[in-house]
């Protein structure tokens, strides 16, 4: 009977195990991680036949179908709003002033809100809208 002489490993060898932990944790981070920040509440935006890339935004104004207001995240009221957008509007310029409201929000509500915005001394405003599923 004859025996194989020991073959001598590598350091290759000894690396691929710790290379495949790292791959199959690297893709657990990637499928688990959230990398968005949510809305504070549920936003259903209205449908539209335009379509256009979202640009990177400055101040998000969310309108929630039951009337709720938040700026980039933080739940305000109409006369927080009003103040909050003046200050961040005074402090830089070019700054970019997207109005994300519910589809099923009031009319009424969001012409509310763009005249709070336009007083507040907002000169372009963009409504974010989804795309028509055609």
């Amino acid at each position: 009977m004859q025996f194989q002489p020991p073959r001598a490993r590598n350091d290759d060898e000894r690396i691929l195990p710790l290379i495949n932990i790292v791959f199959l944790l690297l893709i657990f981070f990637m499928l688990a991680g959230r990398f968005s920040a949510t809305d504070p509440f549920q936003i259903t935006p209205p449908q539209s036949v335009s379509e256009g890339p979202a640009a990177t935004q400055d101040i998000v104004v969310q309108i929630a179908a039951d009337g709720r207001l938040a700026v980039n995240g933080t739940p305000l009221d109409e006369s927080a709003l009003k103040a909050q957008v003046a200050q961040r509007l005074a402090g830089a310029e070019g700054l970019q002033v997207r109005l994300k409201a519910d589809g099923g929000a009031s009319a009424l509500q969001v012409v509310v809100v763009m005249e709070l915005l336009r007083e507040a001394g907002v000169e372009r405003l963009q409504l974010l809208t989804v795309g028509s599923k055609s």
